[in-house]
């Protein structure tokens, strides 16, 4: 093997005017959603360690530096191959690609460009250079929105799938060109070069395979364990210990790390670090990084003080609130009427949403209370995720980790009257009401929550109607034709001069809520540029909001009428649609929406 050359390196120093290439056979690049939302809580917490109001952004400089980890690089053929790091470095890219695109219209603009893709000779080409890629990553840096953009492959659905998580998760805001400057400057990476692909992979393997010390659970269970004395227990602890975690590895190998954050921050945790310069590490902050020492140095707060109390914490604690994070886990991901919100909830990213739940059960509660729990929860996120939303106020971990810690701790063990009604009192003294319906509309950092809106009020009102309808098949993107948002007026400034002088004002009510419907994907190829008059006969053999504009749908529909009537609902049909009809379909949808999320949901849920 040559000499191994290594060295820590900016991000601006690693990708500015730089070409990388990926090899054939290791190109997928295969991020979730909670990868990139934890890298985007990391970033986002070292720069506001340092951040303060009213700074020169040329402080930004005496920033502390963060440590982003390694990746590995081959050169051959005059080119350079990433080996290790793909995953990382794509996700950065498409990050920066998102900054860009929010920093375009401001006054203070950070030359990023350089940064993402170099120019030679007239020809652009971007810096991680992958040709399948490449004009998925185009459309991205032009600001064309990824669900507009037709992919295929695992790779390219991941890159467009996380691109939406960046820009969901990342809003706008006055920090942003403090950011950009300490994300290229002051965040690095170790670039470890090698000569041969050989010697590359000859380290990828040493890293990841020799001398791996133990995990934080494998340090956990052993400090747990060796303090039982019993050898029959000790061996009933051990046996136990070994299901739970193989049930959490089951659900994902990262299971057993989040479930034993979630667990111990939603029971124990009793501090957070405060949101200003200088603060220092908590419970939950530490928690989060090194929960086996936090546990070893916390061990008389959780009432470890004689061998069998670290029995009981093993085969009763450990073993009950596990179970408890495995039913949270499968209602996240596969929808289940008893649990509706927390398969909402996911879908929104909400990843404080398992702790949150966990902090109001007690280990002595039976089945049926458990659920009723999961459902005041988590129908108190879901709620809190809405009003935020619709007054387009960020939910960012660090915007709102503070309150809703505060709030674990409020509720943790409450029976179910006082949990309601805890929850209830929290919703209304909220400063965010449904009242930010009323100029709602759609944009590049909302349109993942929008399309969840759509097939929230999509979905009530056909299941009050006696429609079965199919939550999942509104939301999910991993079936054959999947639905998207539909614009009831085609894109086309022209044919409403009648209303509007500047072509600004047509884009602003054309993306209000009262123009849009959820629809197949085929749908919106195949009508979306028709005129109103010419979809109207299309819409009425798709769903029932779409249905609802047309005549036909309150002919022979008792179910329907009978449900308009009951929650007095201003549904009509409509043979035009100018401004005024979208000004009175948006009214319909607050009010569809003050119907589902309705305070006495609480009451229902705990006395149900």
């Amino acid at each position: 093997m040559k000499k191994i050359d290594g060295r820590s390196k900016t991000i601006r120093e690693i990708l500015e005017n730089k070409k990388y290439n990926i090899d054939v056979y290791q190109r997928e690049y295969n991020w979730k959603t909670e990868h990139v939302t934890t890298l985007l809580d990391d970033l986002e917490n070292k720069f506001m360690d340092s951040y303060e109001e009213g700074q020169e952004r040329t402080a930004v400089q005496n920033y502390p530096h963060y440590f982003l980890g390694s990746f590995i690089i081959s050169q051959k053929e005059d080119k350079t191959f990433i080996i290790d790091g793909q995953q990382r470095l794509t996700t950065l890219t498409l990050l920066l690609i998102h900054l860009n695109n929010l920093q375009k219209d401001s006054d203070e603009k950070v030359d990023i460009k350089n940064l993402i893709f170099s120019e030679r000779y007239g020809k652009k080409s971007f810096n991680i250079d992958v040709e399948e890629r490449n004009k998925l990553i185009d459309n991205l840096f032009k600001g064309e929105s990824a669900d507009m953009l037709d992919v295929g492959g695992i790779s390219l659905k991941n890159i467009k799938e996380r691109y939406n998580d960046i820009v969901e998760y990342f809003p706008d805001g006055s920090t942003l060109p403090y950011f950009i400057d300490w994300l290229i400057d002051n965040v690095d990476l170790v670039e470890i070069i090698a000569y041969s692909d050989e010697d590359a992979y000859t380290i990828f393997e040493t890293m990841n395979d020799r001398g791996m010390s133990l995990s934080p659970t494998d340090m956990l269970k052993g400090y747990l364990i060796a303090n039982v004395t019993d050898e029959t227990q000790k061996q009933e602890a051990n046996e136990i210990w070994k299901k739970q975690i193989l049930k959490l590895i089951d659900i994902d190998k990262e299971e057993e790390f989040n479930f034993f954050k979630a667990w111990l921050r939603a029971k124990h945790a009793q501090t957070i670090r405060e949101r200003k310069k200088g603060a220092t590490n908590k419970d939950f902050e530490i928690i989060g990084t090194s929960f086996h020492k936090w546990v070893r140095e916390n061990k008389t707060e959780l009432g470890l003080k004689k061998p069998n109390d670290f029995y009981e914490f093993v085969t009763k604690q450990f073993t009950f609130y596990s179970n408890v994070y495995e039913k949270i886990w499968k209602a996240s991901i596969n929808f289940d009427k008893e649990l509706p919100y927390v398969y909402y909830n996911y879908q929104n990213n909400f990843t404080l949403q398992p702790p949150l739940i966990l902090a109001s059960i007690n280990s002595t509660d039976d089945e049926k209370t458990i659920n009723k729990k999961i459902n005041l929860v988590s129908k108190f996120i879901e709620m809190f995720i809405v009003l935020r939303s619709v007054n387009r106020r960020t939910l960012g971990y660090s915007s709102i980790s503070y309150s809703i810690f505060t709030l674990m701790k409020e509720i943790r063990d409450k029976n179910l009257d006082d949990l309601a009604e805890t929850l209830k009192t929290k919703i209304e003294r909220m400063e965010e009401t449904l009242e930010g319906l009323d100029t709602f509309r759609l944009h590049q950092q909302n349109r993942k929550f929008v399309h969840f809106f759509l097939a929230r009020i999509t979905q009530f009102i056909e299941e009050k109607s006696g429609i079965d309808s199919d939550i999942v098949r509104y939301l999910s993107k991993e079936i054959k034709n999947p639905s998207e948002i539909e614009h009831i007026w085609a894109d086309k400034f022209e044919e409403h001069k009648d209303e509007f002088d500047h072509e600004g004002e047509f884009d602003e009510m054309r993306n209000r809520l009262g123009d849009l419907l959820l629809l197949p994907g085929d749908f919106n190829k195949s009508y979306s540029d028709l005129p109103y008059e010419d979809k109207l006969p299309h819409y009425f053999a798709q769903n029932l909001l779409a249905r609802s504009l047309h005549t036909n749908c309150y002919e022979k529909n008792p179910s329907f009428s009978k449900f308009i009537s009951e929650y007095d609902l201003p549904f009509k049909p409509y043979n035009e649609f100018k401004k005024e009809e979208i000004i009175a379909r948006q009214e319909l949808y607050k009010k569809i929406s003050e119907k589902i999320w309705d305070l006495k949901g609480f009451d229902e849920i705990a006395k149900g």
